[in-house]
């Protein structure tokens, strides 16, 4: 056992030292701590309103030529206009795309 113990008593020895000589290189007794930033807390901003866009019915529009001629459908066009008819369009008829 005494065989074993030197050696090893040695090895614990060399490791406590490097630990100890590694921590007072990688933080010396006279360092200063870092300085800490403090961000401030951002205030949530609306945003802004979104642009509207209409459409002017024309003799022959439908809902759905509609929704292709302004690349939207027909789903949205309803949801949009809950007060229109879809069936009945009357020309000039304004109507949110948007």
């Amino acid at each position: 056992m005494t065989r074993y113990a030197a050696p090893a008593a040695l090895l614990f020895v060399v490791t406590v030292a490097v630990l100890a000589l590694h921590y007072t290189v990688q933080r010396p007794a006279h360092a200063v701590p870092a300085v800490t930033a403090t961000v401030p807390k951002v205030k949530h901003v609306k945003r802004a309103a979104a642009i509207t866009r209409t459409y002017v019915v024309q003799r022959g529009d439908s809902f759905s030529s509609i929704a292709v001629k302004t690349h939207t459908t027909v789903a949205r066009l309803e949801r949009l206009n809950p007060g229109v008819s879809t069936t009945a369009l009357r020309v000039g008829e304004q109507i949110t795309v948007k």
